[in-house]
């Protein structure tokens, strides 16, 4: 909650479609009990999408702000974010008020049990690394568990910047502080190559003291599709669907 009475709504401007916009028009009916989830696959990759998770940060402190202290009898919150680090850990991103830890997911690479670890968390907007889509097999049960509850999901890049954009997000230089403090909390993930080029990524997203990220709207089915970087099912995947019923698996393309 170290950012609770340092950063605001007033902290960050959206447009889409190239037209002004709001949070609420990017993410429709957004609410404060929302599920936040972001897919990272690499080092330092939730940082691209660092504008859109902190606008959801700062609007849940908006409305939480004169009930949360430190102090016993107050209410100690943090927003329901998660960030699900395929394959191994890529950061740490207590900075950027992802805490407690257990809101850091490891995750198998493996597009169903990612999907499982969103599910199981509640997940309701869902954030993906903009990669071309790959076929994946899914439990048809998964699949109905995502349908029925995420309701938007959002294609970011690492580098802050995707193709064929239609949300932008603008913020201010004191959220910039925490997305560079999240940077050096996770240098150990890196290799010093890697960590002095996302340092240079975020320096060619600033202009005038104010960083812009770029995001594109996209289906849930293509989402599904950019969970992982394989097509493959892992061993125990495979076990499940060799015991379930006829037809329990299903593999969208």
């Amino acid at each position: 909650m170290h950012s609770t009475k340092i950063i605001s709504s007033a902290d960050f401007s959206f447009s889409l479609d190239g037209h002004p916009s709001s949070l609420e028009e990017v993410f429709p009916g957004f609410h404060t009990q929302d599920r936040i989830g972001i897919v990272v696959r690499r080092p330092g990759g939730a940082t691209g999408a660092s504008g859109l998770l902190m606008a959801t940060i700062a609007r849940f402190y908006d409305s939480y702000r004169s009930k949360i202290s430190n102090k016993i009898g107050k209410l100690r919150i943090y927003p329901e974010c998660f960030i699900f680090h395929v394959g191994r850990s890529h950061g740490n991103h207590a900075d950027m008020d992802v805490w407690p830890p257990h809101r850091e997911v490891m995750v198998e690479d493996d597009p169903e049990k990612i999907l499982e670890a969103i599910n199981d968390r509640g997940i309701t907007r869902l954030i993906v690394e903009d990669t071309p889509p790959l076929s994946a097999t899914f439990l048809r049960e998964t699949i109905s568990s995502a349908e029925h509850r995420i309701l938007s999901t959002i294609a970011y890049s690492t580098n802050g910047r995707v193709e064929n954009a239609d949300v932008s997000v603008t913020t201010s230089r004191t959220i910039e502080k925490y997305v560079l403090n999240t940077l050096r909390l996770s240098r150990k993930f890196f290799r010093e190559d890697e960590f002095e080029h996302m340092l240079r990524v975020r320096e060619g997203l600033t202009l005038n003291g104010q960083v812009t990220e770029t995001y594109r709207r996209i289906n849930l089915s293509d989402a599904m599709r950019m969970l992982s970087l394989t097509s493959r099912s892992g061993s125990d995947t495979r076990r499940i669907i060799s015991i379930s019923a006829p037809n329990a698996s299903i593999v969208l393309t």
